[in-house]
């Protein structure tokens, strides 16, 4: 009797032992399963008090101001295009939602952020994000409560661009630094440094003529078609909100 007691016993501690160990592994396997999305939204609700306060979004509006007055000058242009060609009406403004950028990876400085609004706000991915002053990436990926956005610089980024003056297109490529490329379709792309340069109207990723950024150089010996570094008119490093365009 007494051996039968103690042999429960020792059954009993060693299941007490093995829980531990048990729960780390379900842990482990809801963790792989979720690719992490429960603790990034569990970092977002603990450094909620910390995001930027409203005096940072009002200074940051101020530059939302240089992209409005590109924009709307791309914008005029290309509206009477569009009426002589299809006769369209002004189409409706698209809708914004603003969020703070709550954390960035300094390896990857020129590659993403992350946002403190996701899925319940009704961001998704593919949705466009633009900084004070332009474009600066896009909506990679979601949860309930953040996102991650891809930036222009980041390596394989690929954006339709092109120059309003001449009409004349090409793609943005980001390289890893600062300043992504633009690859122009054109052998002649009667392009100049100076040159405002945005994105197209054939895109299918973005909405048509959001300001994107200023040509510095352009290598017109490249082949096969010339390369333009661009510098961009919303600089991602100094970026604390953002808006996220809805289509």
């Amino acid at each position: 009797m007494v051996d039968t007691r103690r042999q429960a016993t020792v059954r009993w501690w060693s299941l007490r032992r093995l829980r531990p160990w048990l729960f780390l592994a379900i842990a482990l396997t809801c963790v792989r399963w979720s690719k992490g999305a429960g603790f990034l939204d569990s970092y977002a609700l603990i450094i909620r008090p910390f995001w930027p306060g409203s005096a940072q979004k009002d200074w940051i509006q101020n530059g939302f101001q240089l992209e409005r007055e590109i924009q709307l000058s791309l914008l005029e242009s290309d509206n009477r295009r569009l009426r002589e060609m299809l006769e369209l009406k002004r189409s409706k403004k698209n809708q914004r939602i603003s969020a703070a950028v709550i954390s960035r990876n300094t390896n990857g400085w020129w590659q993403q952020l992350e946002l403190n609004k996701g899925l319940i706000s009704g961001i998704n991915s593919g949705d466009a994000v633009i900084g004070p002053g332009g474009l600066i990436g896009i909506i990679h990926s979601v949860t309930p409560l953040t996102s991650r956005v891809r930036l222009l610089t980041a390596p394989g980024s690929r954006v339709g661009v092109w120059i309003d003056r001449t009409k004349r297109h090409g793609v943005l490529l980001g390289i890893g630094t600062n300043r992504p490329q633009m690859r122009f379709l054109n052998k002649d792309p009667q392009a100049n440094p100076g040159d405002i340069i945005s994105t197209s109207p054939a895109s299918t990723l973005f909405p048509p003529n959001l300001p994107v950024g200023v040509i510095q150089h352009i290598d017109k010996n490249a082949l096969p078609a010339p390369i333009a570094m661009v510098q961009l008119t919303a600089a991602p490093e100094a970026i604390d909100w953002v808006q996220v365009v809805k289509p």
